[in-house]
């Protein structure tokens, strides 16, 4: 958490007149938006007058989230966006740790601003901004944002947007309260959020019981043709990006689609590669469960990046070769 000084001064910075934007990285997810809206309406209930910048679209089983018309996508409105960040006193910086993360437009805008950067983040290794709030071991960057809240002594201002969007974030970012790194303090903040009006069931069921046909069809082939590598300890799965088109891809469709990986007895990791839709490059994503460390796999060989349990990556190669390439180099991690 910010020293006492810090918050002191963030305060100071927080004014009901000061341009303040809040910034999330590329291809948000539940967590992303989640803290992003939550926190726009906490500084909107002190009276504030926030925006909300992502670089691209998100998922449309996110859009039930208050204010998230009001969100303001850089892909479609550029000018705004760079206006927005170009104008901005205070930039709030959630759930990435290095501005590249935020694309490479947002993230330039991001490093020429002269704003105070203020970092609120659970992925390792940040950057050095002017206000750093990091820490690995919380799940989610909306249990931050609530810890933000309680430090400045605010939890009063607690209100069911608030409450809504922070409990989305930890709901999605937990695998609904399933990932290891889901503890005790993670539970006692949700019940408080349930508390200031969250309601767990219309949550749940907005945001993951939203499926469209296409997704569902691509959820079938990616399943139909699952393969296991090193000893039945890893899953692979897959999809072309003729596949994407031919089967009607929309933006969210394939989110969750590496868990099932690890739903499969034995399996320790799993790994999710898919054709990007319109630039020639590889989208992976991995996760594993106990001490299998998809960070450090990640960062050594596929140019990306995350958590011990969850990380991304990006390959130049074709699926292919991406695949071959894995199966090689997972045979490098101990699995005990």
């Amino acid at each position: 958490m910010f020293s006492p000084l810090e918050l002191e001064k963030i305060q100071q910075l927080l004014q009901p007149n000061t341009p303040v934007v809040i910034i999330t990285h590329y291809n948000p997810d539940g967590d992303a938006i989640g803290s992003s809206l939550g926190l726009k309406h906490f500084l909107e209930a002190n009276g504030l007058n926030p925006e909300v910048v992502v670089p691209n679209d998100f998922p449309k089983f996110l859009k039930w989230m208050p204010d998230a018309k009001k969100i303001t996508i850089a892909d479609y409105k550029r000018k705004k966006a760079a206006e927005l960040i170009a104008q901005a006193e205070v930039i709030f910086i959630l759930d990435f740790n290095a501005a590249h993360r935020s694309g490479d437009r947002v993230g330039e805008w991001l490093q020429k601003s002269k704003a105070t950067k203020i970092l609120i983040d659970h992925h390792q290794q940040p950057d050095t901004f002017d206000f750093v709030y990091s820490d690995t071991l919380v799940p989610a960057t909306c249990q931050m944002v609530y810890h933000f809240i309680e430090a400045l002594q605010k939890e009063h201002l607690v209100n069911k947007s608030i409450a809504d969007c922070l409990y989305c974030g930890i709901m999605t970012d937990t695998g609904g309260f399933r990932f290891r790194s889901t503890s005790a303090e993670t539970h006692r903040i949700t019940a408080k959020l349930i508390d200031a009006g969250a309601d767990p069931a219309f949550i749940s069921s907005n945001t993951w019981d939203t499926s469209s046909l296409s997704r569902m069809h691509l959820l079938s082939l990616v399943l139909s043709r699952l393969e296991l590598t090193a000893d039945g300890k890893v899953a692979i799965l897959s999809l072309k990006r003729s596949e994407l088109k031919e089967l009607g891809f929309e933006k969210g469709d394939t989110e969750g689609f590496v868990n099932y990986g690890l739903g499969i007895a034995g399996v320790q990791m799993a790994a999710f590669f898919m054709e990007d839709l319109f630039e020639d490059f590889i989208k992976i994503s991995f996760r594993s469960k106990e001490n299998i460390d998809c960070n450090v796999f990640s960062r050594k060989y596929f140019n990306g990046g995350g958590h011990i349990n969850a990380a991304g990556g990006k390959y130049l190669k074709n699926l292919e070769d991406t695949i071959a390439d894995f199966k090689e180099k997972v045979q490098t991690i101990d699995f005990g």
